[in-house]
């Protein structure tokens, strides 16, 4: 039977004040009953609450069909998307890719790139130079189709397919993930004979690695989406609302971070020892950024990458501001070993290491870390992997979700909606002219 994660608090918990977390704990299963019931904040968007186990097998075959099709024609496939309806993705092929994979001349898979995720003008020229005289697909991904930045790159590389693959082959090597009836995306898409998959009314972008916005590109890389889906299923029994606090992993998490929050610790810091997590990290920055920064409240949701930020970051978490706390987490196994060599000269002076696994180096390192964190005042919380796999970020990613659904309501905000996303939008518009703008534009020229 395999492991699950499991969560350790026990370098956070002294930093809360017994009733203030105790207060916190007995609120969980109010919050986690009102997800369920559908009578909090936001209710309207909990189509992720259920969705590991609602997946049904012909759902998951359409994906993978429609992989197999890319993955087949396609040297690289461009997934155009911002904010949730990329990250997600990244950071599940990032973290189970190699390192080095795309170097590789002899690839199974795809190369799977982004755009839209950005309005850089060298980003955009130098990934259409990469693109010229090579086979590449799309995965556009957008609700609405009319997102600025997404939609300026589907413009520019759908253009740019057709006219290196021809019209004909353009149809069968772009899919759009979007609205079930309605937006630009859609409209063009039926037009068009595009095959598409629908993002749900009621499942928010930063909620929707495990729908197809997360799973085709997932797919497309050559990775299990199957097991990704089995260990958020697992994880959505461990997290139900039926489970206990002391055995519920997501109501603990919530309680505990709401409790240093309550405390003065205004800052959490996502941890990780290993280098292909960075963007699970921008993922999980995403998800509780976006989901708890509201009515001026919030905890402020940074990462680091140890132990290089040690090397720079962790002056300031050692010494700064005690106003942080860190969740770890933890990888238990590796794919891979590498032993420490002996030398002769021993110049380094790292014989003492010889034979040794260079993951107990770095093991030492997390533990000596949290240790030196502990001491100098910052609460640490460890989350444990088994292994950095499918099945064991299925259960990372829903176990964040639901414990940010959790912590929201702890913090009496509704976690599903996004309304300062839009302030940047109206200016960006009024100061490109766009029609329909044109007493913003007077306005915020007159500012200028």
């Amino acid at each position: 039977m395999r492991k699950d994660i499991s969560l350790d608090l026990g370098k956070a918990t002294a930093f809360a004040p017994e009733a203030t977390l105790g207060a916190f704990a007995a609120r969980t299963a109010e919050c986690n009953d009102a997800l369920h019931n559908g009578t909090g904040r936001g209710s309207d968007f909990l189509g992720w609450l259920n969705l590991p186990k609602s997946l049904t097998d012909a759902q998951l075959s359409e994906i993978e069909e429609s992989a197999r099709v890319l993955r087949e024609n396609c040297e690289i496939v461009v997934v155009i998307g911002i904010g949730g309806s990329y990250l997600g993705a990244k950071a599940v092929i990032d973290a189970l890719s190699g390192s080095f994979d795309w170097l590789e001349k002899d690839r199974k898979n795809p190369v799977v790139l982004y755009a839209g995720q950005n309005i850089g003008e060298d980003y955009i020229f130098e990934l259409q130079q990469l693109l010229r005289g090579r086979r590449f697909g799309i995965i556009c991904i957008s609700k609405s189709g009319t997102t600025t930045e997404p939609a300026l790159a589907f413009r520019l590389l759908k253009t740019q397919l057709e006219e290196q693959q021809g019209v004909d082959a353009a149809r069968r090597l772009i899919v759009c993930v979007t609205d079930r009836s309605r937006g630009a995306l859609r409209t063009l898409a039926t037009q068009e004979g595009y095959r598409t998959f629908v993002i749900e009314d009621n499942v928010g972008g930063r909620y929707s690695v495990l729908t197809p916005v997360g799973l085709l590109p997932i797919a497309v890389a050559g990775f299990d989406i199957r097991a990704l889906i089995a260990g958020a299923a697992r994880m959505q029994e461990l997290c139900a609302d039926s489970v206990p606090y002391e055995e519920n992993l997501a109501a603990q998490y919530a309680a505990v971070r709401n409790a240093l929050y309550a405390g003065g610790k205004k800052i959490e810091i996502l941890v990780n020892f290993h280098p292909r997590l960075h963007y699970f990290s921008e993922w999980w920055k995403q998800l509780y950024g976006e989901s708890e920064g509201k009515e001026h409240k919030g905890i402020f949701p940074a990462s680091v990458d140890f132990t290089t930020d040690l090397h720079s970051m962790g002056q300031w978490i050692q010494d700064g501001e005690r106003t942080v706390f860190e969740t770890v987490i933890s990888v238990e196994k590796m794919r891979h070993e590498v032993r420490i060599p002996a030398n002769d000269a021993n110049l380094d002076g790292l014989n003492f290491l010889s034979g040794r696994r260079v993951d107990e180096v770095n093991k030492m390192a997390e533990l000596g870390t949290m240790i030196a964190h502990v001491d100098g005042g910052v609460p640490n919380l460890k989350i444990v992997m088994p292994e950095l796999d499918e099945y064991c970020l299925g259960q990372l990613i829903y176990f964040f979700e639901k414990a940010c659904g959790i912590s929201g309501y702890l913090l009496g905000i509704n976690p599903f909606d996004q309304p300062g996303v839009e302030a940047y939008k109206k200016n960006m518009f009024a100061l490109l002219g766009k029609p329909g703008y044109e007493k913003e534009t007077d306005a915020i020229k007159k500012r200028l």
